[in-house]
């Protein structure tokens, strides 16, 4: 069943938050899920280990664990979502090699963009490899509303080549939270977290769009 890997090089660009978030959404829709961290913060299985609702994770950081292991996984769930490192390195490599798709986060800014650009050089390379695989698609993360940066940033992303979805994901405080709150977005009261859900919603919606 479908392998779904959030990479980028760049820590900080949302890829443990959409990780165990998409998970989440996943689990609340009756899906089988298990999500890989193959970060070595760990921050994506802390995350869920933390939660009162059971969500199962794994840890595997070695490529050639991920290499053996993934297919496998892969047979045994509906859906496995893969928390990238914050490294373009070998794991990420393997990662790439077993996913059926990849997505890349990124935040509006230069230095997240230049990042962006290497991710997609290394899918590049993976789907030349394998022939078209993995699928992939870049998301604005932790974008602010209004600016000329976000406008700016879009028009860059453009020049890449993959995709980009259309759902973007907003800065707000209520998301940089849920971590320490041991929670997702749909755990927490107020309209940001609402507003946050939908967003998340919207954005994983096309996810599940680009595995048909």
């Amino acid at each position: 069943m479908p392998i779904v890997a959030f990479v980028n090089q760049k820590g900080g660009c949302s890829k443990s938050t959409t990780s165990v978030h998409f998970a989440y959404w996943l689990n609340a829709k009756k899906k089988q899920v298990l999500l890989v961290d193959s970060d070595a913060q760990r921050s994506s299985s802390i995350w869920l280990a933390s939660m009162s609702t059971p969500i199962p994770f794994q840890v595997i950081k070695s490529p050639d664990d991920l290499l053996e292991q993934l297919p496998e996984l892969g047979e045994k769930n509906q859906f496995v979502v893969v928390d990238g490192p914050a490294a373009l390195d070998e794991i990420t490599r393997a990662v790439l090699f077993r996913s059926d798709l990849a997505i890349v986060p990124c935040q509006p800014t230069g230095v997240d963009l230049r990042s962006a650009s290497d991710a997609v050089r290394l899918i590049r390379q993976a789907q030349s490899v394998r022939k078209g695989e993995p699928k992939a698609a870049l998301f604005l993360s932790r974008a602010v509303k209004g600016t000329k940066l976000l406008d700016e940033a879009i028009a860059l992303l453009q020049k890449t080549e993959v995709p980009i979805l259309k759902t973007v994901i907003y800065q707000r405080q209520v998301v940089a939270d849920c971590f320490g709150q041991q929670a997702t977005v749909w755990d927490l009261p107020g309209k940001a977290a609402t507003d946050a859900g939908k967003e998340y919603e919207k954005l994983f919606k096309e996810i599940m769009g680009m595995l048909k």
